[in-house]
């Protein structure tokens, strides 16, 4: 894997070990360069469902290119989970881009459906804290729809607040509107305040 500016502030090293409820332990890793067929091949066997609400469309090359191409320049962090060998999720983190914004980071967290209910999104989640926080990250946020309860009550149980919600924001794979909800976490436990 190629080291970017991002990755090389990392406190942690990869791969790492992490035990699991009920499935033994899983492998986590730095995305590489040559992932793109391994994400496509995971993408492909999402449901139907979760491939709506995906943020980008991961079944397309071009996307997961895309995606190589942000990691590389340091504009992102993504960090896969392995059983057996094969990709059982994944967790990103999307650096801000706006100069106003660069304390915050976009936390995105996607399981396999047969690797869901032993503990690996939240796990993935925390790896991805402390990642955030190694980067010198003060505040994530998530995005979801307002039709994902299980998304929103897993991000409020690792402590994400709701801050906003957005009217129509989102348009999804059948063109329908969605409501967009935001939520965000203070990784230094400090809301806005004026010093």
């Amino acid at each position: 894997m190629t080291t970017t500016t991002s990755t090389r502030k990392l406190r942690r090293d990869y791969p790492c070990t992490v035990t699991l409820a009920n499935q033994g332990t899983a492998t986590f890793r730095l995305m590489a360069d040559d992932d793109a067929e391994r994400v496509l091949h995971f993408a492909r066997q999402l449901p139907e469902d979760d491939l709506l609400f995906l943020r980008v469309d991961l079944t397309d090359p071009a996307v997961v290119e895309q995606w190589l191409a942000r990691q590389a320049a340091g504009r992102s962090v993504a960090l896969f989970a392995e059983l057996g060998g094969a990709m059982a999720g994944y967790a990103s983190l999307h650096l801000s881009e706006t100069s106003w914004q660069r304390h915050v980071g976009e936390i995105r967290v996607q399981v396999g459906r047969i690797h869901r209910g032993v503990g690996l999104g939240r796990a993935l989640a925390t790896e991805v804290f402390a990642v955030a926080r190694d980067l010198g990250l003060r505040k994530l946020v998530a995005q979801m729809t307002a039709d994902q309860p299980s998304a929103r009550a897993t991000f409020q149980q690792l402590g994400f607040q709701p801050g906003a919600l957005l009217r129509d924001f989102v348009i999804d794979r059948s063109d329908r509107t969605r409501d967009l909800v935001m939520m965000s976490y203070d990784l230094d436990g400090l809301t806005d305040r004026v010093d």
